[in-house]
């Protein structure tokens, strides 16, 4: 028998995303989001949903643009860093031991070190209570070549992306091969 737990925001998992976005005056800024996910494929688009409190939300606001940053296991202090500090008390790209990379085609930053980068321009903002939902359309996304796969995509056991489980607050890695999508479940 299932019990009844309430309305939580307990949907397994969420990923573990840095958006990146640079401020008034031009310095770069990460954000670790991980109310965040793909929202569309037609135009290829992505949602991540902030706070107003959040430094990261004005650079949103003004820039128009940003960068998901996906990073990989080894990553995990650095991007439970970026969600604890503020951009507003210092550079956290610094203080992370990070390296920012100006996109080649938004106004955002990107991170050096992290396998796997989006690049996206705001197309849609949708206030939902506490947050706002931001929508981004991917124009570009750029893998290291280390994490390609053998059709040229980037391997999800090569990402090795961080994934974080809501309300018990827990970071995780990925398990194992379970299947091809769209086939797994065809009958013979």
């Amino acid at each position: 028998m299932k019990k009844s737990l309430g309305a939580r925001t307990l949907a397994f998992p969420t990923p573990v995303w840095l958006v990146g976005t640079y401020n008034a005056g031009g310095t770069p800024n990460i954000m670790t989001a991980a109310w965040a996910g793909i929202v569309c494929s037609q135009p290829p688009c992505v949602g991540v949903s902030l706070r107003k409190a959040t430094y990261t939300y004005g650079s949103l606001m003004l820039k128009k643009a940003f960068t998901i940053n996906v990073p990989g296991a080894a990553h995990v202090q650095e991007a439970d860093y970026c969600g604890i500090a503020s951009g507003k008390a210092g550079n956290k790209f610094t203080a992370a031991g990070l390296t920012p990379v100006k996109s080649d085609l938004v106004d955002a930053p990107y991170v050096q070190e992290f396998p796997l980068v989006l690049e996206c321009k705001i197309i849609h903002t949708l206030e939902i209570g506490l947050h706002t939902l931001f929508v981004g359309e991917i124009l570009d996304v750029k893998a290291e070549e280390g994490v390609l796969g053998e059709k040229g995509l980037p391997d999800i056991e090569k990402v090795k992306p961080i994934i974080f489980g809501p309300e018990i607050r827990t970071y995780h890695g990925i398990g194992p091969y379970l299947g091809q999508a769209f086939a797994i479940g065809r009958k013979p």
